[in-house]
């Protein structure tokens, strides 16, 4: 009994990956379509992840994409403790590509809905220490 239990957790997390492969590659198109380049998907540092780096004009944007059911859902995803790892890992990129560090820096989201377009939230917070 145990190991189908754990077999069902293992194939939900399976799920929940691909479902948010797909969402950042439906993000990832979204943002070209409106004009942003991407430089870097899936940024993985030591502090943590972030799931597309994009650039337009002098702006840079981490991106986190979040894939639920409501825009509501999808901002309460993206807890105090996941800005944080999001702002460290920031700040890893900019030390990495020093010329970053003369653009405008923000932090957005990107909601990824069924049946709706994806809903980019810009300056969605701030970096937090």
């Amino acid at each position: 009994m145990a190991a189908s239990g754990q077999k069902s957790k293992k194939a939900k997390r399976q799920r929940a990956h691909k479902r948010g492969l797909a969402a950042e590659t439906w993000a990832a198109w979204y943002l070209r379509l409106t004009g942003w380049r991407i430089l870097k998907r899936r940024y993985k540092t030591k502090a943590g992840e972030i799931d597309l780096i994009a650039k337009k004009r002098k702006t840079v944007a981490f991106v986190e994409v979040k894939a639920r059911k409501t825009r509501d859902a999808a901002l309460e995803a993206v807890t105090p403790a996941s800005q944080k790892r999001i702002a460290k890992a920031a700040k890893i990129f900019v030390s990495q590509h020093p010329k970053a560090g003369f653009f405008t820096l923000r932090f957005d989201i990107v909601v990824v809905r069924p049946w709706a377009l994806p809903e980019r939230i810009e300056n969605a917070f701030e970096a937090r220490d």
